[in-house]
């Protein structure tokens, strides 16, 4: 019997896995691929929030080694403003890095920490009880879990099972996208691209060095099936058919189609079955959003549902999961719509691209949309207070080291300026520091494990009802 088991052994799976481990709930993850992908290298973006998240885990090192950095300015459909000025994190950056670099670091993390993972193996149906979900793989072998969670994409077979409508606008557009070599001339490619970017914002060739490209080209038309693969064939069509030429492409890295579906689980949770990751969400890449909504979800998620296994989580502490991401991922359905109708190539979305164009030279504005992507301005709803309250606590020095290396476990936290505060009871779930020289404004602060601020005071009584609330009664 297995406390969770996960089906998809992706980002977020594996990074749930982790999370879950850190609280010693058994886990077993299902991943229907027999290898890990290593064919399609496709270089993805990290943002600020998912690097404070492997920072807060003990990850970043790691990820930084294969990664390159780049500066966090243009990522809002991809208009050229340079990134504002102190963004309020100590990791304002993008980190481009190949996604099986990502995936390989987070489950080699999951299985270090004790998951374990099951390749080969495609859930292919569950039933539930009172007690728990029995899953029946592939080959009709049956399993018994307390808990199963659904990361297994897009086309989740868990959610599909389950019964959960994924409301939302169907795919209407394709876009090829990969990276290969090219071998038309540097001036000749910036010219032609230059041209053509007057009316049709979505196409690109971004040069990597020693001529390899990174290519997106819209596609005539839409793909029934977008697993399957596009050809460099397909890539030198395209091409030829928007600019006239296929500048010479050759010896592909990889290659990929997307759609622009776009589309939203109506529920995250029914009974003891969860959906996370684009099994909860699917939305065109714009902005580069989908894999740090995964990260994200799962770090929510996974102390929560540690907490339920266990036994000390107040009765609604799992259903906040779906209250909390639910309206994240809502408004990053959002903002991708926008910046698709801003890639659009009619005079209005044109003119309307040129006023946010300006707009964006405000600081205030490309703060706004770069906080907003990067997830750094994401504030949940904890009640009246300060206006911290909600928001996530970026790094900070410490007298015993950085904060953010004080969450590695897991674990609630209360950072006390005045050293007269205590946890008495939950020591098992939340950590003190006594710290009257923490750069915070405020007297003291209760930190979920993913980095949220809980509560803001400095009465004994009050921070005793916020620790109920988020991490239940004291043991004994």
């Amino acid at each position: 019997m297995f406390d969770v088991i996960i089906a998809g052994c992706g980002p977020t799976g594996a990074m749930l896995a982790a999370e879950l481990r850190l609280h010693e709930v058994r886990v077993l993850v299902l991943e229907k691929e027999p290898e890990p992908v290593s064919s399609l290298i496709r270089v993805v973006s990290l943002h600020i929030r998912s690097l404070e998240l492997m920072a807060m885990r003990g990850l970043l090192d790691r990820l930084l080694e294969r990664g390159r950095q780049r500066p966090v300015g243009g990522i809002f459909a991809a208009i050229p403003t340079p990134a504002p000025e102190g963004l309020d994190s100590p990791y304002s950056y993008l980190l481009g890095i190949p996604q099986p670099v990502v995936d390989r670091v987070l489950e080699d993390h999951a299985t270090a920490l004790g998951a374990q993972v099951r390749r080969g193996c495609a859930v292919a149906g569950f039933e539930q009880d009172d007690e728990g979900v029995t899953v029946e793989l592939a080959d009709g072998e049956r399993l018994r879990s307390r808990y199963l969670v659904g990361c297994d994409g897009g086309r989740s077979t868990v959610r599909k099972l389950l019964g959960v409508g994924f409301p939302g606008e169907p795919s209407r557009n394709d876009t090829l996208m990969g990276e290969m070599a090219v071998s038309a001339p540097p001036a000749e490619i910036a010219a032609k691209v230059a041209e053509i970017h007057e009316t049709n914002k979505v196409f690109s060739l971004r040069p990597f060095g020693e001529g390899i490209y990174r290519v997106v080209v819209p596609a005539a038309g839409v793909s029934e099936d977008r697993a399957e693969p596009p050809t460099l064939e397909d890539f030198r069509q395209e091409l030829r058919a928007i600019a006239g030429t296929d500048f010479g492409v050759h010896s592909p890295r990889w290659l990929s189609r997307f759609g622009d579906a776009t589309r939203l689980a109506e529920r995250y949770r029914v009974g003891r079955v969860l959906l996370a990751g684009d099994a909860a969400h699917i939305h065109p890449p714009a902005g580069g959003q989908g894999l740090n909504l995964g990260v994200q979800d799962a770090v929510n998620l996974g102390w929560k549902l540690a907490a339920q296994v266990r036994g000390w989580a107040p009765e609604t502490l799992l259903d906040t999961y779906q209250a909390e991401r639910q309206p994240v991922a809502g408004d990053v359905l959002e903002s991708t719509r926008a910046q698709g109708e801003l890639h659009a190539a009619g005079p209005g979305p044109r003119a309307v691209r040129r006023l946010l164009t300006e707009l964006m030279g405000i600081d205030a504005v490309n703060r706004y949309l770069i906080e907003k992507i990067t997830a750094i301005g994401i504030r949940y709803d904890f009640g009246a207070g300060s206006d911290l309250l909600g928001r996530r606590l970026p790094d900070l020095d410490l007298k015993q080291g950085r904060l953010y290396d004080r969450l590695r476990r897991g674990r609630g936290l209360v950072l006390d300026r005045t050293e007269r505060l205590t946890v008495e009871g939950r020591q098992d779930r939340v950590d003190l520091i006594a710290d009257p020289t923490a750069a915070l404004d405020v007297p003291a602060a209760l930190i979920r494990p993913d980095g949220y601020i809980a509560w803001i005071g400095e009465d004994q009584q009050d921070l005793d009802d916020h620790l109920a609330r988020w991490f239940g009664e004291p043991a004994g």
